[in-house]
């Protein structure tokens, strides 16, 4: 169910460049906590035979409310369920105890209750489920409170492209995995000149924003290029001229802010962070820095010198990195690569197929909402019976969704075609 530091290769702490700076020594908490692999780790591609099949017979409660769901979900197409099908038995397992404990108490809500949602909460805390539960519960209770699904539609944020000259950051790309690559220059910030365009809250809502547009659009579009799940983020921080002057008290409560937004409510979305440039005067920020980061994101950082091209590109291919990260990019149509937003989820074709399975989604919740909210969290085999039987009626409007996708894919075909016909 877990790798510990020792086992897992892909998230050893560096010790450092070829540059020769190497790396402080981890407060002595983070060598006592288990360090999970991605998610995408335990992700099996399944054979033509179980495309096909219904899903598997389960055992409990949990079991039994999930693949009723499964099993309608399902029938949206195979792409989605290649991407979602296959998992870890142990984890698997862990997943339908933590729903189940929620139906129960009457608290599973009627989104977000989704297996990879639900298992980066359980390894958050350890697969302690009541731990787990408390967790995602204080997650759906922000969300209402932080009014989280209106932001993700309606928020404006125009003053963008200014706050990027004094704040340098942005999507570019994907690493050889096919996960979403995250950059910020760190050592170019000039927080007074920010605050003249911004604020430190507009920004908050600007970073969790972003958060949404990456589990909605990123990482769906990037899973659909991939053709496999794509659920984290390889972020890499440049550092360069970054010291203590950079940790002002501003800089000190954006930091924490964004921090405690996401370790507390987009948990194991980080696949590695690489710190890149990092000098004399950042090692003293960074013994600050530090402290404010939990044990797995520690795991998960590598502190590099001037020499850290060789190791950014073991992952990265050089025609997604940004040429002053060693790479051959420049996307200078779009004033430089980190305003530039690049990847699959600028995709038309890949977006119009994201907008179908979202949709699918919708469907499925809205009816949810409407006909299936649960009055208690009693054991009672009528309840049962009634949502099966509700989900049975979205069976029409969901093949009518699978209609749109393939001709979808159709278009898609089509567009491949004409590619092809205008190289030769």
């Amino acid at each position: 169910m877990y790798i510990t530091k020792k086992k897992s290769k892909d998230i050893d702490v560096s010790k450092g460049g070829s540059g020769g700076d190497g790396e402080e020594e981890l407060p002595s908490s983070s060598k006592t906590k288990n360090v999970y692999p991605p998610i995408e780790t335990f992700w099996f591609p399944p054979s033509t035979v179980e495309v096909t099949m219904d899903a598997p017979k389960g055992r409990g409660l949990g079991s039994k409310l999930l693949h009723p769901l499964r099993s309608r979900r399902s029938s949206r197409g195979s792409l989605k369920r290649a991407m979602e099908e296959k998992h870890d038995p142990k984890d698997e397992e862990a997943v339908d105890k933590l729903r189940e404990m929620l139906f129960l108490e009457g608290q599973l809500p009627t989104k977000f209750n989704d297996y990879h949602t639900l298992l980066r909460f359980l390894r958050m805390r350890d697969f302690d489920t009541t731990a787990a539960k408390d967790m995602f519960l204080k997650f759906i209770k922000w969300r209402e409170d932080f009014r989280t699904d209106a932001l993700s539609k309606g928020f404006k944020f125009e003053e963008k492209e200014e706050v990027k000259k004094w704040y340098p950051h942005g999507y570019h790309g994907v690493d050889k995995y096919g996960r979403p690559i995250y950059i910020e220059r760190l050592g170019m910030v000039d927080l007074n000149k920010l605050l003249q365009v911004t604020t430190l809250e507009r920004f908050v809502k600007y970073h969790v924003y972003e958060q949404e547009k990456t589990l909605g659009i990123r990482y769906p579009s990037c899973s659909i290029e991939a053709k496999k799940h794509i659920a984290s983020t390889t972020t890499i921080l440049d550092v360069g001229g970054a010291g203590v002057s950079n940790f002002s008290k501003p800089a000190r409560y954006l930091f924490t802010e964004i921090q405690k937004i996401d370790s507390n409510y987009y948990p194991e979305t980080l696949n590695r962070l690489f710190i890149v440039n990092a000098g004399s005067g950042f090692k003293i920020l960074w013994k600050a820095l530090r402290a404010f980061l939990d044990a797995r994101t520690l795991a998960k950082i590598h502190v590099l010198g001037n020499n850290f091209i060789p190791e950014l590109r073991e992952i990265i291919d050089p025609s997604n990195l940004p040429s002053f990260l060693g790479g051959n990019c420049c996307c200078s149509e779009y004033g430089g690569c980190l305003s530039s937003d690049r990847g699959p989820w600028n995709n038309p074709a890949i977006l119009a197929m994201v907008q179908v399975l979202s949709s699918a989604d919708e469907t499925y919740d809205n009816e949810q909402e409407s006909g299936l909210a649960l009055e208690d969290a009693r054991l009672d085999n009528r309840k049962i019976e009634a949502l099966e039987g509700a989900l049975a009626k979205t069976k029409k409007k969901i093949e009518a969704l699978e209609t749109a996708l393939e001709d979808t894919k159709v278009i898609l075909k089509d567009l491949t075609q004409h590619i092809e016909d205008l190289r030769t």
